[in-house]
């Protein structure tokens, strides 16, 4: 390229608004899979935006004495040896408004519904300093899954960050999508970001939130499997970019990273491209702080500086098992605790397939609302208690009456909790079946017969006891006066519906 013609280039750029008073040129010396190595920006910051004269973009990642990293976010099949390239003095931001709510975008923003452009209101960076201590508030409000085992015995409150955690195929994805859906009426805004996955996949996730009617409050930031190692890294970021945005005008926002397995592989594939010295399991050194400068920026705000808060769910795919894992255990150590689904459980057809002993949840009964804390007090202690009871039971075939028991009611309540993906509950729901449960109401049901219980019994009360469904779905504490009409709606039904009881001996 002669003088003039960088000269028109140069003039060119200046002529899109760029506002560049002074550009810094460099030359392309080295490119392939998607990294190109530059000498000559001696001035170029880490995470700018830069440009080669061929159109394509590119993101500056390593600084190195002679030259400069870049991994390639578009145009890379223009870029050859020798090109030129250009400074844009611009760190990488995502443009957001209000309209994004209900579109699928790609990380940098871009539409990928087919839809209109999305028109800038604000640009977020990518990259973002959490908010500091001083600027927070405890974890004090629920987020409502409307999974009975989710909500009674691994409560979310929003701000948290709760790993949802298991091998491949045990329904991680559909916890993430069951609390998605839930969010509707609850005046939160949802963001779904998508890593790795097939666009298939993708396409069917996307059509069930569009039938639901959940896209009205959710954004979707897609980086498919397709799509380049770069865009699948920066995914993440983009999506809380967004989440952000939400956070500063005192929203509620809930973000789904699914998953960060596959944008640890991303971000080690670069780095290994990029030369960058690996460690454990060929990951880059700096792969812990990759996920926790992100899941950091979760957080509840207090009143003065809005209130609003993000609350993350990430998930991360184990093989075998296996929690003790790099990534798992690294994700596990940033997050405020963890829903751990087990294969052996979901083969077992529980559903959801969630390993109560080794699941928590570390903000706890703080973010619970009152009458579910009140209700399912002892469960998790009596669950526990009951998969001990089993594993004994399995070498003894004396058994006292006092066990059996136990291992009865075990059996019911562990049934009583099984849940289809679709079908969220509300408070009073909840609060309804649990307290029957951990009170023994269902020790005369046949465990067969307990999913045609539970939804003739719910009918039920809503027709009997409409004023303690109302008080109920509040959450409030459940005072004396409830505690009896909820005694009193147990014994009309039982003698309303006398078939699903047994007869007394």
């Amino acid at each position: 390229m002669s003088k003039v013609d960088v000269f028109n280039h140069l003039n060119t750029l200046k002529s899109q608004d760029l506002n560049l008073q002074a550009v810094t040129v460099g030359k392309v010396i080295a490119y392939a899979d998607g990294i190109v190595f530059a000498d000559e920006l001696n001035d170029v910051q880490a995470g700018e935006l830069v440009s080669f004269e061929s159109g394509a973009t590119g993101l500056a990642l390593n600084l190195e004495k002679d030259k400069v990293g870049i991994i390639v976010l578009a145009g890379a099949d223009q870029i050859k040896t020798g090109d030129l390239v250009y400074r844009s003095k611009q760190i990488l931001a995502i443009d957001v408004s209000e309209e994004i709510i209900g579109r699928v975008v790609n990380p940098l923003g871009q539409v990928e519904d087919g839809k209109a452009a999305i028109q800038k209101d604000k640009s977020m960076l990518l990259e973002k300093i959490a908010p500091g201590v001083i600027v927070r508030e405890a974890v004090n409000q629920p987020l409502q899954t409307g999974i009975k085992a989710i909500d009674a015995l691994i409560p979310i409150g929003r701000g948290q960050r709760e790993l949802i955690i298991g091998d491949r195929n045990t329904g991680k994805s559909s916890i993430a999508l069951a609390t998605i859906l839930n969010q509707k009426g609850q005046d939160v805004i949802c963001v779904y970001v998508a890593i790795g996955q097939k666009k298939s996949t993708l396409a069917q996730f996307i059509q069930v939130l569009d039938d639901k009617g959940a896209l009205e409050y959710t954004t979707v930031v897609a980086a498919s499997a397709s799509e380049a190692a770069s865009l699948q890294f920066l995914a993440p970021y983009a999506g809380q970019a967004i989440a952000e945005y939400f956070l500063e005008k005192g929203k509620d926002v809930l973000i789904v990273f699914d998953d960060l397995s596959k944008h640890a592989q991303a971000y080690r594939e670069i780095s290994l491209l990029l030369k960058r010295p690996s460690g454990r399991e060929a990951y880059p050194g700096d792969v812990f702080y990759l996920h926790s400068r992100l899941l950091e920026r979760a957080c509840k705000l207090n009143q003065e500086n809005g209130g609003g808060s993000i609350t993350a769910l990430p998930i991360i795919e184990t093989q075998a098992n296996d929690v003790s894992a790099y990534i798992p255990t690294n994700v596990i150590s940033i997050t405020d605790g963890q829903i751990y689904l087990e294969t052996d459980l979901f083969n077992a057809g529980m559903r959801p397939a969630i390993n109560i002993g080794l699941s928590v949840s570390r903000v706890g009964s703080a973010a619970q609302l009152k009458a579910m804390k009140q209700v399912a007090g002892s469960l998790k202690l009596d669950l526990a208690q009951f998969r001990e009871l089993e594993a004994f039971a399995q070498f003894s075939s004396d058994l006292d009456s006092a066990t059996k028991k136990q291992l009865d009611r075990g059996k019911r309540v562990s049934e009583i909790l099984k849940q289809a993906w679709d079908l969220q509950m509300s408070v009073a729901d909840q609060v309804l079946i649990i307290h029957a449960a951990v009170n023994g109401l269902l020790d005369e049901v046949e465990i067969a017969d307990l999913g045609a219980w539970e939804s003739e019994y719910l009918a039920f009360a809503k027709t009997k006891q409409a004023t303690l469904m109302k008080t109920l779905l509040t959450g409030a504490k459940i005072e004396a006066s409830g505690e009896a009409a909820l005694q009193k709606l147990n014994q009309d039904f039982k003698i309303a519906r006398p078939r699903f009881y047994k007869k007394e001996a």
